[in-house]
């Protein structure tokens, strides 16, 4: 594991906290999905935001902690045999 997988797992949690912290920010300045407001409801502009900063927080973590690799073997790896 290198500085460089940690900074930038680092970098990919904090912009995942970021989007859920300030979401009510960041629709302010996009606007609101239409396509998301109509099949999951109201609100479901921010429900798209935090289900993606929830997932920069995963990734961004697996990455940090160099357990990219172990995560696409145990999930993929019975479609991608060796």
């Amino acid at each position: 594991m290198t500085l460089s997988h940690v900074l930038i797992g680092l970098l990919v949690l904090a912009m995942g906290v970021g989007l859920i912290w300030k979401t009510r920010a960041i629709v302010g300045f996009f606007g609101h999905m239409d396509w998301a407001d109509q099949k999951l409801g109201g609100g479901g502009t921010y429900l798209v935001y935090k289900t993606v900063g929830v997932l920069l927080c995963f990734f961004g973590m697996l990455y940090a902690t160099n357990l990219w690799d172990a995560f696409i073997a145990a999930t993929f790896g019975s479609l991608f045999p060796h």
